[in-house]
């Protein structure tokens, strides 16, 4: 796996933001998130999980109804470390198909469940056609952390180039309803602020040179 294999943000002098959300489609909080971003007029990235996709086909659908790109995030979220190179291959091509399926169009990005890299997952993302995409700012909107005043000062931090990682999926530990709590005066800030959110295909046609890694520093064998 070179450099090149994997993104991590982000692109300077842009004039351009990637918003992405992980973890859905949640049948509650992925709705929510979409009205806020269509009354925003703004497109994103959503890094669905493909046994989720699979049961809520018709609010995937919707995800690019909206105009918004919808990357892989494997079939059942496990841990990348946690499970054979076989199962490891399987869940990344099992994610691209049930996306596939539903739109009728493959996936062109891969993101890692938690960001934990994994040699074998990130070649078998770019043999399938997928980018593997990860971020350089979160929104912690997860775990005790993770309530509307925090994740308002954590994204209140975001510049031009970046990419933000936030969740729509509730996913046990995740916090989508304190996110959308302040999900609209993000949007309207960065309006002001004359930062133009786009999708990570734009960043994809950005981002041609390597660079350090900004977030993630381990990376498995196989």
């Amino acid at each position: 796996m070179s450099p090149a294999d994997v993104n991590f943000g982000s692109v300077p002098g842009s004039g351009e933001v990637y918003l992405t959300f992980d973890d859905g489609p949640d049948e509650e909080w992925t709705p929510r998130v979409l009205d806020i971003l269509a009354a925003a007029g703004v497109q994103s990235t959503f890094f669905v999980v493909g046994r989720a996709a699979r049961t809520t086909p018709a609010l995937v659908r919707r995800i690019a109804a909206g105009g918004h790109e919808i990357g892989n995030h494997t079939y059942s979220h496990r841990h990348p470390w946690a499970m054979s190179e076989a199962t490891a291959r399987s869940e990344v091509r099992e994610g691209a198909a049930a996306i596939t399926d539903i739109v009728g169009k493959a996936p062109q990005t891969y993101r890692p469940p938690h960001g934990r890299l994994r040699r074998c997952m990130v070649d078998e993302a770019r043999h399938g056609g997928q980018r593997t995409v990860l971020w350089n700012l979160s929104a912690v909107d997860w775990g005790p952390l993770g309530d509307a005043a925090r994740i308002t000062n954590r994204l209140h931090a975001v510049a031009a180039g970046d990419i933000v990682l936030m969740h729509d999926g509730r996913c046990r530990h995740n916090r989508p309803d304190e996110l959308t709590r302040v999900l609209p005066r993000f949007l309207a800030d960065l309006e002001t602020r004359k930062l133009r959110p786009s999708r990570l295909l734009t960043y994809a046609k950005l981002a041609e040179t390597p660079r350090a890694p900004a977030r993630i520093t381990q990376v498995q064998a196989k």
